[in-house]
C-alpha cells in the first residue's frame, strides 16, 4: 500500500481534477437539474463504472497497451469527440431546447441514465491517459505489490469523484427554479453549452497522443 502521505497528495490531485468541468460534470449536472437529482445520481452511478473499469485497466496495464496502439486510441478518441458535436448540436439547433431547462418530457428510465453516465465517461479518452501518466508518478516499488498501489491510488481517485460529483448533482437541482422563469439565460445557458461541447470535442477531436 503506499503511504499516507503519497495516498493524500494524490487525493489532492485527483480533487483538483474533479472540480475541472469536463463532459461528466456537464452530463450529470444537466441529468439532475432536467429530471431531478435522483438522475442525476444515477447517471453518476454509470460514471462511477466507467472510472472502476479504466482503474482495473491501469492496473492490469492494459491502458497502457491501448495507448500503444495508435488506431485504437485514435478510435476512441474520435468517437468521444463525434459523441460530444452530437450533444453540441442538440443544444444549438433549431428548436432545440437546454438540457437544464424545466419541462415535461418523456422521462429516461434508470436504465438508460446508468449508461448514458457509463458512455460519457468511456468515451473520454484522457481518462485513461490520466491513468497511464498520473497513476505511476505515485507508485512506490519499494512499498509492496505495485498492483495493490495501483489499485488503491485507482480507488482514491473514484471516491474523491464519487463524493464530489454527487454533491454536484444534488446542489444542481435546486437550480432549475432559478432558471424556470428566465427564458433569456435559458437561451443563454443553451448556446454557451453547445459552445462548452463544441469546443470540448474540437480539442479532442484534434489533441495529439501524449
Amino acid at each position: 500500500m503506499p503511504d499516507l502521505a503519497n495516498l493524500l497528495t494524490f487525493a489532492l490531485v485527483a480533487l483538483g481534477m474533479v472540480l475541472t468541468p469536463g463532459p461528466n460534470m456537464i452530463y450529470l449536472v444537466s441529468r439532475s437539474i432536467s429530471q431531478g437529482p435522483k438522475a442525476g445520481l444515477i447517471s453518476l452511478a454509470g460514471v462511477a463504472v466507467g472510472f472502476i473499469f479504466y482503474v482495473g485497466c491501469a492496473a492490469f496495464g492494459i491502458t497502457a497497451l491501448l495507448m500503444a496502439v495508435p488506431y485504437a486510441y485514435d478510435a476512441l478518441r474520435y468517437a468521444g469527440a463525434l459523441y460530444l458535436f452530437y450533444m453540441a448540436w442538440q443544444a444549438v439547433r433549431p428548436g432545440g431546447r437546454s438540457p437544464f431547462q424545466v419541462r415535461e418530457l418523456p422521462r429516461s428510465s434508470p436504465r438508460t441514465l446508468f449508461t448514458m453516465g457509463l458512455v460519457t465517461n468511456l468515451l473520454n479518452p484522457k481518462i485513461a491517459v490520466m491513468y497511464v501518466s498520473l497513476l505511476p508518478q505515485f507508485i512506490q516499488p519499494d512499498h509492496g505489490s505495485v498492483l495493490t498501489q495501483s489499485l488503491a491510488l485507482g480507488m482514491t481517485q473514484v471516491a474523491v469523484s464519487l463524493s464530489v460529483n454527487a454533491l454536484i448533482a444534488l446542489m444542481a437541482g435546486s437550480i432549475a427554479g432559478f432558471l424556470a422563469g428566465r427564458p433569456l439565460w435559458m437561451v443563454a445557458q443553451r448556446w454557451l453549452m453547445g459552445t462548452v461541447l463544441a469546443g470540448l470535442a474540437m480539442r479532442m477531436a484534434l489533441e495529439s497522443r501524449r
